[in-house]
């Protein structure tokens, strides 16, 4: 395998579009940024999320030596000097990145790279390790309303709590801890989170009944699948669940009046799935 190409399944690159689309909904409800402070801002957080995958590899590589040898770094496809060197200088960019809007904005880029290093380092093992993941996320959302200059009102700081909840339920299942049994089944109650507060705080309009409809559809056809067992099942599962990040953020975008923005979140939506054929979103 090329060195490009571990690199980019390092990054975990397929999900990207959902980084994007987090910007995207962010922006909407912070009232809009112009397309070049979009494009800047989405810039940091891609830089932020591909840092954070290269040190999850980098902080797992003992344990993706036993488990996962396949992977970059137990096959010696990369050294770790490098894959530590790259994912941390990627975090610094993103923080420096988040530092051009001004303090507040370098603060909340700051408690992001800092989620994302306490998630990598001690996520094995740790019960709370859903919502750290899920916190991460969330600081996407509040760091792109801080670099537009709004304010965090309730309904930004619902949304990105929702955010954090789908998240922590999608990391449940990749645990492989939900679903297993009726019982099991309450992170189904996190998953629903985002789509119901959107448009509970929204506008429920043609667009976003639709797209909640298909987020909802989607959601529960990777929840069907996580059910069967089998791990290259749940995989898939985890993959169209991590796509559908960027459906709630169109069902959010549409329900604030943005329609554009929904469809363009959408369109992300399809590309991660495009892109996971490609290089695997896991």
């Amino acid at each position: 395998m090329s060195t490009t190409l571990s690199l980019l399944r390092l990054a975990r690159i397929s999900n990207l579009p959902t980084v994007w689309s987090n910007v995207l909904a962010a922006s909407v409800l912070a009232g809009g940024l112009g397309m070049s402070e979009l494009v800047l801002v989405a810039i940091a957080m891609s830089a932020l999320y591909t840092g954070g995958m290269f040190l999850n590899d980098a902080f797992d590589r003992e344990v993706d030596a036993r488990v996962r040898p396949e992977r970059p770094l137990p096959s010696g496809e990369i050294s770790p000097g490098a894959v530590w060197g790259i994912g941390g200088g990627l975090l610094a960019c993103g923080v420096a990145g988040l530092s051009m809007f001004g303090l507040g904005a370098a603060a909340a880029g700051g408690a992001l790279a800092a989620a994302i290093l306490v998630y990598d380092a001690w996520h094995k093992g740790n019960p709370i390790s859903p919502l750290i993941m899920g916190l991460c996320r969330a600081l996407v959302y509040i760091g792109t309303v801080v670099a537009a200059g709004a304010a965090l009102s309730a309904p930004i700081i619902g949304a990105a709590l929702a955010l954090l909840l789908y998240v922590a339920g999608l990391t449940l299942v990749a645990k492989g801890v939900a679903f297993r049994s009726l019982p099991t089944f309450w992170p189904a109650a996190l998953l629903a989170a985002p789509i119901v507060l959107g448009l509970a705080d929204g506008e429920i309009t043609m667009a976003s009944s639709l797209l909640a409809a298909v987020a909802t559809g989607a959601i529960g056809w990777a929840v069907f699948r996580s059910k069967s067992g089998l791990a290259s099942d749940r995989e898939r599962a985890v993959g169209l669940l991590i796509a559908s990040i960027a459906l709630v953020d169109a069902v959010v975008a549409s329900a604030h009046g943005n329609v554009m923005l929904a469809l363009v979140c959408l369109a992300f939506f399809c590309l991660t799935l495009a892109l996971q054929r490609v290089v695997p979103g896991t």
